[in-house]
């Protein structure tokens, strides 16, 4: 496991380290989103989906549909909203189980999981607002198979 930390200064960097992310991806991967509301949780998840396949022009936030699933280079990706979840196995109806084993998985809000067990190709991703600037602090963990793409 090791830790990155990047500031993101601009939708621009944002969409780099978002097309980063994006390259290095592969089936059965989950990335794990957190911070607070408006820290860029989506627009990154946007910018990830959008790299993937960049005939999608409309990438909604899931918040009410609770997932929107693409067809993307790498697959199908399943982006998870977990804002709006109050049990833990709610997240079951979602089909979360099935994008752990077939797909790619975008998860805002993680937190709510509870204690399922997560697969072990895992990205977490915290973004933080910095404060008095519309810049974004992103802290990334990165499980063992992420290291050894990142540093490729």
């Amino acid at each position: 496991m090791s830790f990155k930390k990047y500031t993101l200064n601009s939708l621009t960097e944002t969409e780099a380290l978002g097309q980063k992310i994006a390259r290095l991806l592969c089936s059965q991967d989950v990335i794990l989103l957190k911070g607070t509301l408006g820290a860029g949780k989506t627009t990154l998840a946007r910018c990830i989906i959008t790299s993937l396949n960049p005939n999608i022009s409309h990438v909604p936030s899931p918040t009410f549909t609770l997932v929107q699933t693409y067809d993307t280079s790498r697959g199908s990706l399943w982006h998870f909203d977990l804002y709006r979840i109050h049990d833990a196995e709610e997240v079951f109806e979602l089909g979360i189980e099935e994008a752990f084993g077939s797909g790619i998985s975008l998860i805002e809000w993680p937190e709510r999981l509870g204690r399922l067990r997560l697969p072990s190709s895992l990205l977490e991703i915290t973004l933080d607002i910095i404060q008095e600037s519309d810049a974004r602090e992103a802290r990334l963990t990165l499980s063992e198979s992420w290291d050894q793409r990142w540093k490729m």
